[in-house]
């Protein structure tokens, strides 16, 4: 017969119960077998709860899943019925429950990849088509929240859910509370009463069937006048319970102000100054002028006034002489205004690109040393020399006066920083914007009037003189292909449309192997020039933020070559991001982007005629910024705006619907006209600069 499995844990139970009697009683009893000592099994979790023994169905199942093994059958434990059938048949009943349990396994397994291909996919799409900011590990719980904020919901970091829209201006709804908290109803009620006591002009007004557990019945009506102080830590509120009913308060009132309206962020305003204010010899030229024009800007709440520091001014006629006197004169005067200061360290020539009375060029000695070496500017295909600002490829070549471009560039800044040192003490001199390209911006100087260019051209590639060229045949030679290293010979002129040419029109030679060498070798000579002067400049202005401008190259933006920023410098084709290398050099040395915002200054037909994409270059340049942790301020393109221009700024600089809430951390307002004449065809800049600071 086969011994019946209850009956078998039976009599082991009852020998392991003699066991522990006789261990008590110090006896033995010699017709019990030995029970072995549970510390010989260190292995064994005794006090885990899921090694007790199955009950109910659970016990039928692994009393079921028991076979008979060979040893036990040839020992004599377990005899089947009818010889080997019985133990067959008990065999082939446990197979078939462990077949099914592992069916049942795999079927979980594919069920559970089902609904991970499924959420992958929710999530995907909520990020590319609803800009969803849902971090890379994601689950339904962040999906929820994104989906109620979207709906106006307000979500906290714990999960708390509420709204606070709709509301009177004197209710605050509170939150709901989790279950553990220990917040209950009865604390809250006593904490009402203390503050009826103490303010008679506060109503608490409390749901009797308000659970312990949750608190969204509660409302509160303050009273009209905002600073009470009703819960202070003066209120008689004193107990455990109400002083966390106070924080509860704070932090509804602290989660308002977090999500509120993306125009409420203060976003400075500063001035230019215009550029005839010092003359070529570095002295004030109309100081009254200047102090009513700053009462002027006073009176309209600006930031501050940016200025530029001519480097063909200062150090206009010898080398390492610097004339500062104009500068400390104006300095002064903006000191009295208690303004702060933006200056830009200008290292190219103005008035060469703008209509005006005012010229300044380079420094004289710099011009006289071009006349014997003139590959020390930029040169085009056809062997015309641009003179906007020093060739990038002699910043390591001692050609002026012993020194090379970057240590010209270095000595200049630490004049300026030793010179207004008390300025940089007080606080006055708020950043410093370094310039590094044509008009001070970060590019090749590739759209030159004085060469002809005109809107909306390509531009030329300026990389013809023979530092550059050398610079590009040593780099040809090193990837194996000498030929490559001379420019691209179809890359047409400088008014040129990209279909009109064989290098940038549609499937052209820019994307070709040589094409796609020759770029990234040019776009890296502009992000190597960067890279050496910000490292010199973070030396000269420790602890000072450091300003680099972007240019604005929004034609041919259609295309797929992007033909004009190729010419500036920037490889960024239809097929590739080329402003995010950029900004990793900007990152590494701490830099604020200064982003020169497009403007409508041209009909819809004229920017379809040139391909232009004014809009969509500025979403890429300044979400690419912030991509890469940069701060991003802005400048007005054009001076003229009315009243549409100017929320067309205001929408750039403070997006609306950011899911992070980003926005400009300054922005500069160039003025259409000298400020010593008073005037401005911005009617509407007092208007600008209120919402700029969010008090509109």
């Amino acid at each position: 017969k086969i011994p019946n499995v209850k009956q078998q844990r039976s009599e082991q139970l009852h020998r392991t119960k003699m066991h522990t009697l006789n261990t008590t009683t110090g006896s033995q009893d010699p017709n019990l077998d030995p029970i072995p000592d549970p510390d010989q099994f260190p292995n064994r979790n005794r006090n885990n709860p899921h090694s007790r023994r199955p009950r109910g169905f659970a016990a039928a199942a692994a009393a079921a899943s028991i076979a008979p093994t060979e040893n036990d059958v040839n020992n004599g434990n377990i005899a089947g019925i009818g010889g080997g059938e019985g133990s067959s048949s008990g065999g082939g009943g446990g197979g078939k429950g462990k077949r099914e349990r592992e069916k049942e396994k795999e079927r979980t397994k594919l069920r559970e990849r089902h609904r991970r291909a499924i959420t992958s996919r929710m999530l995907a799409g909520l990020r590319q088509y609803g800009n969803f900011p849902l971090p890379a590990r994601a689950d339904m719980n962040d999906v929820i929240a994104a989906l109620a904020r979207e709906a106006g919901w307000s979500v906290d970091a714990d999960g708390t859910t509420y709204r606070q829209s709709h509301q009177p201006n004197n209710v605050v709804q509170f939150p709901t509370r989790s279950i553990e908290s220990p917040l209950s109803s009865s604390t809250l009620k006593n904490c009402a009463k203390a503050a009826l006591e103490c303010q008679q002009h506060s109503v608490l007004r409390i749901d009797e069937n308000l659970s312990p557990v949750s608190l969204d019945s509660v409302v509160i009506a303050e009273s009209d006048h905002p600073g009470n102080g009703r819960y202070t830590g003066a209120s008689p509120i004193a107990s455990v319970g109400c002083l966390e009913a106070n924080q509860l308060i704070q932090d509804v009132h602290s989660a308002e102000q977090r999500n509120d309206f993306t125009e409420s962020f203060y976003v400075p305003v500063y001035a230019m100054l215009p550029v005839g204010i010092i003359d070529s010899f570095g002295q004030l030229v109309d100081p009254e002028g200047v102090r009513q024009e700053l009462s002027y800007m006073k009176s309209l709440n600006v930031d501050g006034v940016v200025i530029d520091c001519w480097w063909g001014i200062v150090e206009g006629w010898n080398p390492q002489k610097y004339v500062w006197s104009g500068y400390r004169e104006l300095f002064n005067i903006i000191r009295d205004f208690k303004l702060k200061l933006q200056v830009v360290m200008a290292f190219h020539e103005y008035g060469g690109n703008a209509s005006g009375n005012v010229m300044i060029s380079l420094p004289q000695w710099v011009l006289e040393v071009g006349k014997d070496n003139p590959d020390i500017f930029f040169t085009d295909h056809e062997g015309r020399r641009s003179f906007e600002c020093l060739n990038w490829s002699i910043d390591k070549e001692r050609v002026l006066h012993g020194r090379t471009g970057i240590e010209v560039y270095f000595d200049f800044m630490r004049s300026f920083r030793s010179e207004f040192d008390d300025f940089f003490v007080e606080g006055l001199i708020a950043a410093v914007e370094i310039g590094l390209g044509a008009s001070g911006e970060l590019k090749y100087p590739s759209f030159p009037e004085r060469m002809g260019w005109i809107y909306p051209g390509i531009g030329e590639f300026q990389c013809y003189d023979k530092y550059s060229q050398s610079n590009l045949q040593k780099e040809a030679k090193s990837r194996g292909f000498a030929f490559w290293g001379k420019g691209p010979e179809n890359a047409g002129q400088y008014n040129s449309q990209p279909h009109e040419t064989g290098f940038f029109q549609e499937r052209g030679e820019y994307d070709s192997y040589y094409g796609r060498f020759f770029l990234n070798w040019y776009s890296q000579l502009l992000i190597g020039h960067a890279e050496n002067v910000l490292s010199l400049a973070n030396l000269a202005f420790e602890e000072t933020k450091i300003i680099v401008k972007i240019p604005a190259i929004y034609w041919s933006y259609k295309t797929a070559s992007h033909a004009a920023e190729l010419t500036a410098g920037y490889y960024n084709p239809s097929n590739r991001d080329g402003y995010s290398l950029v900004f990793e050099t900007l990152k590494k040395y701490s830099v604020t982007a200064k982003f020169v915002c497009p403007g409508p200054q041209m009909s819809l037909n004229a920017h379809e005629e040139a391909l232009a994409d004014p809009e969509g270059l500025s979403w890429q340049v300044i979400n690419a910024a912030w991509d890469k942790g940069l701060l991003i301020g802005g400048e007005n393109m054009i001076t003229c705006f009315d009243r549409e221009g100017c929320m067309r700024l205001i929408d750039i600089a403070k997006p609306r619907n950011h899911p992070d809430s980003y926005h400009f951390s300054f922005f500069t307002y160039r003025q259409p006209s000298p400020l010593v004449q008073g005037s401005t065809c911005f009617p509407d800049l007092d208007y600008f600069v209120k919402r700029m600071h969010g008090e509109i």
